[in-house]
């Protein structure tokens, strides 16, 4: 299944009425008091996914509370937020909530959603930084880490075989290697070829390099962020991105990687760093791949300039409660069964990351996401600053890259102004 990459769709009217909400009455902790009607939200990705776990949780519920009836909405992630604002406007919310990572922090800051005890969920003192993170404020945690997925190199294997590669790199000097191999051998007959496909705007990967140079993108110094592009750590990380740009990639500097499985699919690129999923749909025609190019991909962890993998952008999904559910201990319970160690080894068996770093261990090293769960230790998330919203809405780090790649600006010179940009609107809620 293509799956979307997790963004931030809330806006300034959504913000305006999380606010309303939260001066509204709130349901308290409510358990069977409260309706015997346990509605939860969640994204398609588990209607097409993990069907299974959805009925193997809600047939282990009903054993536990007998009589209440469970009814579980899809939601699309391009429309959830919207439809979760109006309803905390009023009074009949949900009661358990799928929320992005990157998504939750104007909930919590505007008293959204209801706190949690990490105590009562299973692994928890292993949750993921980049699901647990974001779940916290002040001191207390209004989600639980659901899921996650992570970035890893993607390479053809009938075109390294062409090139004499006989296995995947594992350094970055190997990287550089195999890349300098794959140019020479496919690149000098077509000038149209990549030997890696690292478009300007990719900002997920990007600052991966920047992470991996041991970079920030925003620091909190008592309760204020500051942006942190334009330390020297930083740039070095954004160097080492554009001169692997410069070397090895051939195509438009100023695109995203939003059609990347399409890109990959015309064929004329031998490497690329993407979710793992993408493999798959660079040989699927529904997502503009060539179905000739099925079981040519394979996955490994993108090795970074300082010797470990390359840190992955976690996208994932928490679960939360809202303030104004009338069922919250219910919902909790739910939660709690949902997210535990035999819900997280369902979604490991259908190729998905589960929330903590001890069940990394248990994803097949040589499945599909072996190589993300062997990244995923090294992953992070944005700021969990209250304008981070406002920052993705207005395209900075975006603008910043295109920047850099199509060489406007220097490293130097875009991170400074990109930090001027962020600094005016990261404090503000």
């Amino acid at each position: 299944m293509t799956r979307t990459v997790r963004g931030v769709v809330a806006t300034a009217s959504a913000v305006a009425l999380l606010a309303g909400a939260a001066a509204c009455e709130s349901g308290g902790g409510g358990s069977a008091k409260g309706s015997q009607r346990l509605t939860v939200w969640l994204t398609v990705d588990a209607q097409e996914s993990w069907p299974d776990l959805v009925e193997a949780t809600n047939t282990r519920f009903a054993q536990q509370h007998p009589g209440v009836d469970v009814a579980v909405e899809y939601q699309q992630w391009t429309t959830k937020n919207l439809k979760l604002d109006a309803a905390l406007a009023g009074r009949d919310v949900p009661d358990v909530v799928e929320m992005g990572n990157s998504e939750v922090v104007n909930y919590l800051v505007n008293d959204a959603f209801a706190a949690v005890d990490p105590a009562n969920y299973d692994h928890s003192a292993e949750w993921l930084p980049a699901l647990k993170e974001p779940c916290e404020l002040n001191g207390r945690t209004y989600c639980v880490p659901y899921y996650v997925g992570a970035r890893v190199g993607i390479y053809r294997t009938d075109l390294f075989q062409q090139a004499g590669l006989t296995k995947a790199p594992d350094t970055y000097p190997e990287l550089i290697t195999d890349l300098d191999a794959l140019k020479a051998r496919f690149g000098a007959q077509d000038h149209a070829f990549s030997a890696l496909y690292m478009p300007g705007r990719y900002w997920y990967a990007a600052l991966a390099f920047l992470k991996d140079a041991g970079g920030d993108i925003a620091v909190k110094t008592g309760d204020q962020w500051k942006s942190a592009l334009s330390t020297p750590t930083s740039v070095a990380g954004l160097k080492a991105w554009k001169d692997l740009l410069d070397a090895y990639y051939v195509g438009d500097r100023s695109k995203d990687n939003g059609d990347e499985p399409a890109v990959v699919g015309q064929g004329k690129v031998a490497m690329f760093y993407g979710n793992t999923w993408e493999a798959e749909a660079a040989a699927d025609p529904q997502s503009g791949g060539d179905p000739a190019l099925k079981g040519t991909f394979a996955t490994f962890p993108f090795p970074g300039p300082s010797g470990g993998p390359l840190p992955p952008f976690l996208g994932g999904s928490e679960l939360a409660v809202p303030t104004k559910s009338k069922n919250q201990q219910l919902a909790q319970d739910w939660i709690k069964l949902f997210t535990d160690r035999t819900s997280q080894q369902r979604l490991i068996k259908a190729n998905t990351l589960p929330n903590n770093t001890a069940q990394l261990a248990d994803v097949d090293p040589a499945g599909v996401n072996g190589s993300a769960a062997k990244a995923a230790a090294r992953g992070w998330v944005t700021p969990p600053a209250p304008g981070w919203v406002a920052v993705e809405k207005a395209n900075i780090l975006q603008e910043m890259l295109e920047s850099i790649a199509t060489g406007k600006h220097t490293v130097e010179d875009a991170t400074k102004t990109a930090d001027g940009r962020i600094d005016a609107v990261i404090n503000k809620n």
